[in-house]
Protein backbone atom coordinates (compact mmCIF):
# COMPACT_ATOMS: atom_id res chain seq x y z
CA UNK A 1 0.00 0.00 0.00
CA UNK A 2 1.59 3.40 -1.07
CA UNK A 3 2.07 5.87 2.11
CA UNK A 4 4.18 8.39 0.06
CA UNK A 5 6.63 10.42 2.80
CA UNK A 6 6.24 14.24 2.98
CA UNK A 7 8.17 17.60 4.52
CA UNK A 8 6.62 18.05 7.84
CA UNK A 9 5.23 21.40 6.76
CA UNK A 10 3.72 20.52 3.72
CA UNK A 11 -0.12 21.39 4.04
CA UNK A 12 -2.97 19.09 3.83
CA UNK A 13 -6.08 19.81 1.83
CA UNK A 14 -8.85 18.57 3.15
CA UNK A 15 -12.40 18.28 1.29
CA UNK A 16 -15.35 18.28 3.24
CA UNK A 17 -18.40 17.22 1.88
CA UNK A 18 -21.28 19.02 2.37
CA UNK A 19 -23.85 15.82 3.30
CA UNK A 20 -21.06 14.18 5.74
CA UNK A 21 -20.50 17.03 8.29
CA UNK A 22 -23.07 16.66 10.18
CA UNK A 23 -22.07 13.02 10.72
CA UNK A 24 -18.26 13.41 11.72
CA UNK A 25 -18.27 13.25 15.66
CA UNK A 26 -15.90 15.04 18.43
CA UNK A 27 -13.10 12.33 18.21
CA UNK A 28 -12.92 12.95 14.48
CA UNK A 29 -12.15 16.24 14.34
CA UNK A 30 -9.71 15.94 17.57
CA UNK A 31 -7.82 13.95 15.21
CA UNK A 32 -8.12 16.80 12.10
CA UNK A 33 -6.86 19.03 15.43
CA UNK A 34 -3.63 16.53 15.76
CA UNK A 35 -2.70 17.00 12.21
CA UNK A 36 -3.69 20.75 12.10
CA UNK A 37 -0.90 21.37 14.82
CA UNK A 38 1.52 19.75 12.83
CA UNK A 39 0.88 20.64 9.37
CA UNK A 40 -0.70 23.69 7.62
CA UNK A 41 -4.79 22.96 7.13
CA UNK A 42 -6.76 23.96 3.99
CA UNK A 43 -9.89 23.06 4.16
CA UNK A 44 -12.30 23.23 1.15
CA UNK A 45 -16.43 22.99 2.15
CA UNK A 46 -19.39 21.48 -0.17
CA UNK A 47 -23.47 22.48 0.78
CA UNK A 48 -25.33 20.41 -0.67
CA UNK A 49 -26.69 18.55 2.31
CA UNK A 50 -27.38 22.80 4.34
CA UNK A 51 -28.78 23.43 0.95
CA UNK A 52 -31.34 20.93 0.41
CA UNK A 53 -32.71 21.67 4.33
CA UNK A 54 -32.78 25.41 3.56
CA UNK A 55 -35.43 24.79 1.31
CA UNK A 56 -37.38 22.22 -0.47
CA UNK A 57 -37.14 23.64 -4.34
CA UNK A 58 -33.34 22.38 -3.95
CA UNK A 59 -34.43 18.98 -3.04
CA UNK A 60 -36.57 19.26 -6.67
CA UNK A 61 -34.98 17.07 -9.69
CA UNK A 62 -35.46 20.39 -11.48
CA UNK A 63 -32.94 21.85 -9.44
CA UNK A 64 -29.96 19.67 -11.04
CA UNK A 65 -29.55 19.95 -14.88
CA UNK A 66 -27.91 17.81 -16.88
CA UNK A 67 -25.70 19.08 -19.95
CA UNK A 68 -24.94 17.53 -23.38
CA UNK A 69 -21.80 15.48 -22.23
CA UNK A 70 -24.44 14.03 -19.21
CA UNK A 71 -22.15 15.95 -16.55
CA UNK A 72 -24.80 17.56 -13.75
CA UNK A 73 -24.75 20.60 -11.73
CA UNK A 74 -26.85 23.14 -10.03
CA UNK A 75 -29.18 25.24 -11.53
CA UNK A 76 -27.49 28.59 -10.14
CA UNK A 77 -28.85 31.90 -10.31
CA UNK A 78 -28.20 35.04 -8.42
CA UNK A 79 -30.48 33.86 -6.17
CA UNK A 80 -28.81 30.65 -5.58
CA UNK A 81 -25.38 31.95 -5.03
CA UNK A 82 -27.12 34.32 -2.45
CA UNK A 83 -28.33 31.27 -0.62
CA UNK A 84 -24.78 29.25 -1.01
CA UNK A 85 -23.18 31.77 0.91
CA UNK A 86 -26.15 31.41 3.38
CA UNK A 87 -25.45 28.16 4.38
CA UNK A 88 -22.23 28.06 4.22
CA UNK A 89 -21.59 31.11 6.13
CA UNK A 90 -23.90 28.88 8.85
CA UNK A 91 -21.47 25.85 8.23
CA UNK A 92 -18.41 27.85 8.02
CA UNK A 93 -19.43 28.98 11.75
CA UNK A 94 -19.33 25.71 13.02
CA UNK A 95 -16.66 24.10 11.17
CA UNK A 96 -14.30 27.47 12.60
CA UNK A 97 -15.48 27.02 16.08
CA UNK A 98 -14.72 23.00 16.12
CA UNK A 99 -10.95 24.07 15.07
CA UNK A 100 -10.77 26.66 17.15
CA UNK A 101 -11.92 25.23 20.96
CA UNK A 102 -8.90 22.53 19.50
CA UNK A 103 -6.22 25.81 19.53
CA UNK A 104 -6.18 26.24 15.80
CA UNK A 105 -5.93 29.75 14.46
CA UNK A 106 -8.84 29.10 11.90
CA UNK A 107 -10.37 31.44 9.21
CA UNK A 108 -12.59 31.45 6.06
CA UNK A 109 -12.04 32.79 2.68
CA UNK A 110 -14.46 32.72 -0.10
CA UNK A 111 -12.72 31.21 -2.96
CA UNK A 112 -14.80 34.21 -4.95
CA UNK A 113 -12.51 36.77 -3.33
CA UNK A 114 -9.63 36.30 -6.10
CA UNK A 115 -8.73 33.16 -5.07
CA UNK A 116 -10.29 30.76 -7.40
CA UNK A 117 -10.90 31.63 -11.37
CA UNK A 118 -13.49 29.02 -12.92
CA UNK A 119 -14.17 28.88 -16.74
CA UNK A 120 -17.21 29.58 -18.97
CA UNK A 121 -20.03 27.58 -18.10
CA UNK A 122 -21.89 24.87 -20.67
CA UNK A 123 -24.65 27.10 -21.97
CA UNK A 124 -26.76 24.13 -23.32
CA UNK A 125 -28.79 21.71 -20.73
CA UNK A 126 -31.60 18.82 -21.09
CA UNK A 127 -34.55 20.53 -19.89
CA UNK A 128 -38.15 18.55 -20.70
CA UNK A 129 -35.92 16.01 -22.97
CA UNK A 130 -34.43 18.82 -25.18
CA UNK A 131 -31.85 20.65 -25.21
CA UNK A 132 -32.16 24.13 -24.55
CA UNK A 133 -29.78 27.60 -23.94
CA UNK A 134 -30.00 28.62 -20.37
CA UNK A 135 -27.72 30.98 -17.63
CA UNK A 136 -26.32 29.12 -15.37
CA UNK A 137 -23.64 30.72 -12.76
CA UNK A 138 -21.13 27.97 -12.82
CA UNK A 139 -17.95 26.77 -14.05
CA UNK A 140 -15.06 24.86 -13.86
CA UNK A 141 -11.91 26.00 -11.64
CA UNK A 142 -8.74 26.52 -13.84
CA UNK A 143 -6.69 28.34 -11.26
CA UNK A 144 -6.21 28.93 -7.81
CA UNK A 145 -3.82 31.96 -6.59
CA UNK A 146 -1.74 30.68 -3.58
CA UNK A 147 -0.92 34.33 -2.83
CA UNK A 148 -3.90 34.19 -1.08
CA UNK A 149 -2.92 31.51 1.14
CA UNK A 150 0.44 32.62 1.92
CA UNK A 151 0.32 32.48 5.65
CA UNK A 152 -0.38 29.03 5.52
CA UNK A 153 2.10 27.43 8.90
CA UNK A 154 1.91 24.67 11.00
CA UNK A 155 -0.97 25.51 13.46
CA UNK A 156 -3.17 27.35 11.00
CA UNK A 157 -6.26 26.46 9.55
CA UNK A 158 -8.00 27.76 6.72
CA UNK A 159 -11.59 27.06 5.53
CA UNK A 160 -12.18 27.59 1.65
CA UNK A 161 -15.67 28.59 0.61
CA UNK A 162 -16.05 26.97 -3.22
CA UNK A 163 -17.66 30.09 -4.67
CA UNK A 164 -14.54 31.77 -8.27
CA UNK A 165 -14.92 33.82 -10.66
CA UNK A 166 -15.66 33.74 -13.99
CA UNK A 167 -13.46 35.37 -17.10
CA UNK A 168 -16.67 38.21 -16.86
CA UNK A 169 -15.76 38.27 -13.19
CA UNK A 170 -18.96 36.72 -12.70
CA UNK A 171 -19.66 35.36 -9.19
CA UNK A 172 -20.22 31.30 -10.00
CA UNK A 173 -20.99 28.03 -8.27
CA UNK A 174 -18.43 25.50 -8.84
CA UNK A 175 -17.16 21.76 -7.47
CA UNK A 176 -15.80 21.87 -4.57
CA UNK A 177 -13.98 18.51 -5.09
CA UNK A 178 -12.24 20.10 -7.99
CA UNK A 179 -11.67 23.25 -6.62
CA UNK A 180 -10.19 21.09 -3.41
CA UNK A 181 -7.84 19.94 -6.49
CA UNK A 182 -6.78 23.11 -7.92
CA UNK A 183 -5.70 24.24 -4.69
CA UNK A 184 -4.25 21.24 -3.30
CA UNK A 185 -1.44 22.10 -6.81
CA UNK A 186 -1.77 25.91 -5.80
CA UNK A 187 0.10 24.99 -2.48
CA UNK A 188 2.14 21.98 -2.84
CA UNK A 189 0.18 19.48 -0.83
CA UNK A 190 1.37 16.22 -1.28
CA UNK A 191 -1.92 14.64 -0.45
CA UNK A 192 -5.72 15.38 -1.32
CA UNK A 193 -8.00 13.63 0.91
CA UNK A 194 -11.36 13.91 0.23
CA UNK A 195 -14.25 12.93 3.07
CA UNK A 196 -17.44 11.98 2.20
CA UNK A 197 -20.08 9.15 3.85
CA UNK A 198 -18.76 5.82 1.93
CA UNK A 199 -16.02 4.43 2.64
CA UNK A 200 -14.04 3.43 -0.54
CA UNK A 201 -14.54 3.65 -4.38
CA UNK A 202 -16.13 0.53 -4.92
CA UNK A 203 -15.71 -1.47 -8.37
CA UNK A 204 -18.52 -4.49 -8.88
CA UNK A 205 -19.28 -4.04 -5.76
CA UNK A 206 -16.17 -4.52 -3.89
CA UNK A 207 -14.02 -1.84 -1.99
CA UNK A 208 -10.84 -0.94 -3.51
CA UNK A 209 -7.82 -0.16 -1.87
CA UNK A 210 -5.61 1.36 -4.53
CA UNK A 211 -5.77 2.37 -7.92
CA UNK A 212 -3.50 3.90 -9.89
CA UNK A 213 -4.64 7.14 -12.27
CA UNK A 214 -5.28 5.06 -15.65
CA UNK A 215 -7.60 2.71 -14.27
CA UNK A 216 -9.59 5.05 -12.45
CA UNK A 217 -10.23 7.36 -15.17
CA UNK A 218 -11.17 4.40 -17.12
CA UNK A 219 -13.50 3.90 -14.58
CA UNK A 220 -14.88 7.04 -13.94
CA UNK A 221 -15.92 7.03 -17.71
CA UNK A 222 -17.36 3.81 -18.07
CA UNK A 223 -18.79 2.89 -14.28
CA UNK A 224 -18.70 5.82 -12.20
CA UNK A 225 -22.11 7.98 -11.20
CA UNK A 226 -22.82 10.79 -9.09
CA UNK A 227 -20.69 12.32 -6.98
CA UNK A 228 -18.00 9.37 -7.21
CA UNK A 229 -17.51 9.93 -10.87
CA UNK A 230 -16.92 14.08 -9.78
CA UNK A 231 -14.48 12.60 -7.21
CA UNK A 232 -13.01 10.74 -9.70
CA UNK A 233 -12.38 13.29 -12.01
CA UNK A 234 -10.72 16.01 -9.29
CA UNK A 235 -8.47 13.10 -8.41
CA UNK A 236 -7.22 13.13 -11.53
CA UNK A 237 -7.01 16.90 -12.31
CA UNK A 238 -5.08 17.23 -8.40
CA UNK A 239 -2.13 14.60 -9.55
CA UNK A 240 -1.95 16.23 -12.79
CA UNK A 241 -1.11 19.11 -10.79
CA UNK A 242 1.40 17.65 -8.75
CA UNK A 243 -0.30 16.01 -6.20
CA UNK A 244 1.22 12.66 -5.28
CA UNK A 245 -1.93 10.83 -4.48
CA UNK A 246 -5.40 11.63 -3.52
CA UNK A 247 -7.31 9.67 -0.79
CA UNK A 248 -10.98 9.03 -1.04
CA UNK A 249 -12.85 8.00 2.22
CA UNK A 250 -15.16 8.66 5.50
CA UNK A 251 -12.61 7.70 8.45
CA UNK A 252 -10.47 10.19 10.30
CA UNK A 253 -7.76 12.18 8.27
CA UNK A 254 -4.61 10.47 9.61
CA UNK A 255 -6.25 6.69 9.35
CA UNK A 256 -6.57 7.92 5.32
CA UNK A 257 -3.50 9.50 5.28
CA UNK A 258 -1.75 6.60 6.66
CA UNK A 259 -3.59 4.59 4.02
CA UNK A 260 -5.27 1.89 6.86
CA UNK A 261 -8.74 2.67 4.85
CA UNK A 262 -10.27 4.47 2.25
CA UNK A 263 -9.45 4.25 -1.52
CA UNK A 264 -6.14 5.65 -2.56
CA UNK A 265 -5.48 6.74 -5.52
CA UNK A 266 -1.41 7.33 -7.33
CA UNK A 267 -0.14 8.57 -10.20
CA UNK A 268 0.57 5.28 -11.43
Amino acid sequence: MSTAPHPKDAPAVVKLGGSAVDDLDGTWWDDLARLGHQRPLVLVHGWSKPLKKLSARYREPSAILRDRYGNQSRWTTPEVIEDIKTVSARLGEEVLHRLRERGLDADRLLGSDGLLAAGRAERWWWRDKQLVELENLVGPVTDADPAQLKDLQPGRARLVTPLARNPEGREVNTDADRAAAALAGAVGAPDLVLVTDVSHLLIDGEPVREIGAEAAAAFRDKGATGGMRKKLRAAGEALERGVDRVVIGSAPVSDLLAARTGTVITRT
